[in-house]
């Protein structure tokens, strides 16, 4: 056996168990293997624990009820993170049942919005390494390094370089709390078993002079690597996770746009891979956009869109509205003509010398906006997009919190009866306005979704929910359709299926009460849904192995992981 344990399957009785050359101590921080106080007497003997755990054998159930009367103790969100990690730390099994058991409560805590203060504090909570820091002075030890994960089978990796954390800019190493977590949500949420998925941190170091300045930073203290140097560095790290880890899928999270867009399109073809922040959020945001038109009695191309913020995720909300407005109909030129993008600048113009090379798709001619009447002349902001375009939708990546005022909301209110307004930035201290702020600006009347969570709000036509417009719905759904159907590549086709399927989940009442999306305790079902339409385009569109709708069904549900303790069996010489 070349690593510590491996999943196997009894012959006889079908039933999964692990083997394992771990005994004692080693056992027990095995976070894979440990059952802390589950063990049973005839394990406990036969693995050398016996005596090393109290006495009475407790359940997973006993477990998770004890943990979580230590979780409702903890005074801030960010000890109930740290608590969380501890018990991810020793017990896999454990903190997967403890989420799912309480989802909607521990969503935030693990993730977003959380995560974001855990990313900025990652240093002074850091306690117990998980995943792989790959640097400048590591890097020709690569091989040897992924040799050494001791992870059976490693089918999807996540991976960082910390540039662009949320909406919370460079954090270099401290940057790991996204992948970490976001592995633990495709086991969550995608049901990957948690042996399957490997976070990883390119610690390519950081200009956040904070971090350079803090004793405690837990990364390569130097500036950021760049140009040939790093795009060197990153060809290096791919090339040997190849021959590591063949056939595994990588999701680029958190990379600044001046990389992500390059590194997409450079490697999209290449490996199994996708960019969440770009392809996640458009898709998200498309299910989201699907749901508003229906609620509306609208088709998406009967809208117009003002999209706040140009880089990763807003440029990744403008391609999906145009694929979805051009399946709709409306040419190329007829849908761009429909999307508004700002950024610093104000709305993008063609003439403009500092658009970005990823800007210049959603750009306006000056004739476009001749005539216009401007607050302030010279500037085109999203008051004088709203009030001369005549706006249904307005989309927020901006990162900039209270970006959507008062004056810019009732603008919206009085552009359309009902209208859309979807705040994305994270975490929440980064939003662009709240639900109260809306409510109050449009007199009740309007659909939102939100990049945070946030409560259902009391309006005029009853209790509103606040659908949360986050990846999660997305991204693990894609990952496991794609590694189900064997895909060679993630197209744009295969997230533009998992948004209709996502859309399609939404129940006539939960539209009637204003939710976009499924409300987040479905979220093993919507990755279910999205990974079988997802595997079903990869099929359709030829980059996919040719199974039945049967075979993508039984091979999704097959793929599912339920935290349950299982047998643990010392390997037999």
């Amino acid at each position: 056996m070349n690593k510590p344990f491996e999943l196997r399957e009894d012959a006889a009785t079908g039933r999964t168990f692990y083997e394992t050359n771990l005994t004692g101590e080693a056992l027990l921080n095995n976070w894979i293997l440990n059952k802390g106080d589950g063990f049973t007497p005839a394990e406990r003997r036969e693995l050398g624990i016996d005596g090393m755990v109290p006495t009475a054998t407790a359940t997973l159930d006993l477990q998770v009820e004890r943990a979580y009367e230590q979780f409702c103790a903890k005074t801030s969100d960010l000890e109930k993170y740290t608590f969380l990690n501890g018990i991810l730390d020793r017990n896999a099994t454990l903190f997967f049942k403890l989420v799912l058991d309480h989802l909607s409560e521990m969503i935030p805590i693990i993730y977003t919005p959380t995560v974001g203060t855990a990313c900025l504090k990652f240093s002074h909570i850091f306690r117990r390494t998980r995943g792989l820091y790959i640097n400048p002075e590591n890097i020709g030890r690569i091989d040897d390094i992924l040799a050494a994960v001791p992870l059976p089978r490693v089918r999807l990796i996540v991976v960082t370089d910390g540039e662009r954390i949320l909406g919370l800019g460079d954090q270099g190493a401290d940057g790991m709390g996204i992948p970490i977590g976001k592995v633990g949500l495709y086991v969550a949420a995608g049901c990957l078993h948690p042996s399957e998925v490997l976070p990883i941190t390119l610690d390519v170091g950081t200009n956040n002079q904070s971090k350079l300045d803090d004793p405690m930073y837990i990364g390569w203290r130097r500036n950021r690597i760049t140009g040939d140097e790093y795009h060197k560095f990153i060809d290096t790290f791919l090339h040997a996770c190849k021959r590591a880890f063949p056939g595994v899928m990588y999701q680029w999270e958190d990379f600044a746009k001046h990389h992500a867009f390059d590194l997409l399109a450079k490697y999209r073809k290449t490996i199994l891979s996708f960019n969440d922040d770009i392809q996640g959020t458009g898709a998200t945001a498309l299910a989201a956009l699907m749901g508003a038109a229906r609620i509306k009695g609208v088709a998406m191309k009967d809208m117009k869109y003002c999209i706040a913020g140009a880089g990763e995720a807003g440029t990744g909300i403008a391609n999906n509205i145009e694929a979805a407005l051009k399946a709709e109909g409306l040419s190329e030129q007829d849908a761009r003509n429909r999307i508004y993008h700002i950024d610093r600048q104000g709305l993008l113009l063609e003439d403009d010398p500092t658009l970005e090379p990823q800007q210049h798709t959603y750009a306006k001619s000056r004739a476009h906006v001749a005539g216009w009447k401007l607050k302030k002349e010279g500037f085109i902001d999203i008051i004088d997009v709203i009030r001369n375009a005549g706006v249904n939708v307005l989309v927020g990546t901006t990162a900039v919190p209270g970006r959507f005022d008062d004056e810019i909301l009732e603008g919206m209110a009085a552009s359309d009866s009902r209208p859309v307004i979807m705040p994305l930035s994270n975490p929440t201290s980064k939003v662009e306005c709240t639900p109260e702020q809306v409510c109050r600006a449009t007199g009740g009347s309007f659909i939102m979704a939100t990049g945070s969570p946030f409560p259902p709000i009391e309006t005029k036509i009853g209790m509103q929910g606040i659908a949360q417009c986050n990846n999660l719905f997305i991204f693990p759904g894609v990952g496991l359709g794609a590694i189900v159907a064997q895909a060679s590549e993630v197209t744009d086709s295969m997230f533009a299926a998992g948004a209709r399927a996502l859309a399609g989940m939404v129940t006539d009442d939960q539209a009637a009460r204003g939710y976009v999306l499924p409300e987040m305790k479905f979220i093993r079902e919507a990755s279910a849904q999205v990974a079988m339409a997802v595997a079903r385009e990869a099929r359709d569109c030829g980059v996919g192995a040719k199974l039945t709708d049967a075979e993508i069904e039984a091979r999704v549900l097959a793929s599912q992981w339920t935290p349950a303790y299982v047998p643990v069996k010392k390997v037999t010489p």
